[in-house]
């Protein structure tokens, strides 16, 4: 259930449909699900990591689960939508704990059943626009092939991870530190 403070007044809403559009019960009049128009999940980056992101490294639990946690690599991209509570009919959000390759490396494991997500380009820096352009996160752009690594076939589904950085996360657990990531998928 999510709970929105608007001034004193408290909309209790008790679901969010795919579209990402709240559903409250009708109360007396039906018993069917009503949908509020205009309301939509839809954070911006630094809303990503300063809120969501922050608070899930700290442990610091929202009343509503919003955004799910779930090992996003151990499904295809096209088995997520249904299982994301937050998002619309191009987007699905979900934290995830980044596995490892190696057990002694940090370079993370992206292989799902029929492929992998391969990496875009650079870790993109995402900037605070309260505190003069200190940078608050990490983004990185990710697209998935089916198949194996060389051989794989480009697809149309693509992901954006959010991190922390290092210095923003330090006072959390080592293995929070790197594993904890928001993904968004396209």
């Amino acid at each position: 259930m999510v709970a929105k403070e608007f001034g004193r007044e408290v909309i209790s809403m008790d679901k969010v449909n795919t579209d990402g559009e709240a559903l409250i019960a009708a109360g007396d009049e039906e018993e069917d699900d009503v949908v509020l128009p205009g309301f939509r999940f839809h954070p911006t980056d630094e809303e990503l990591v300063t809120f969501y992101l922050r608070r899930k490294v700290a442990r610091k639990p929202l009343s509503i689960e919003i955004i799910k946690e779930m090992d996003i690599y151990k499904h295809d991209p096209w088995d997520l939508p249904k299982a994301s509570t937050a998002g619309g009919e191009k987007e699905w959000y979900f934290f995830c704990l980044r596995g490892r390759k190696y057990r002694n490396s940090i370079r993370p494991n992206r292989v799902t059943g029929s492929g992998f997500w391969k990496a875009t380009g650079i870790d993109r820096p995402i900037y605070s626009a309260t505190n003069s352009g200190e940078s608050i996160g990490l983004k990185k752009s990710l697209v998935y092939y089916r198949g194996s690594a060389g051989k794989g076939t480009k697809t149309d589904w693509m992901m954006h991870e959010f991190r922390l950085p290092p210095a923003a996360a330090a006072d959390s657990s080592p293995s929070m530190q790197e594993a904890v990531n928001s993904m968004l998928i396209m």
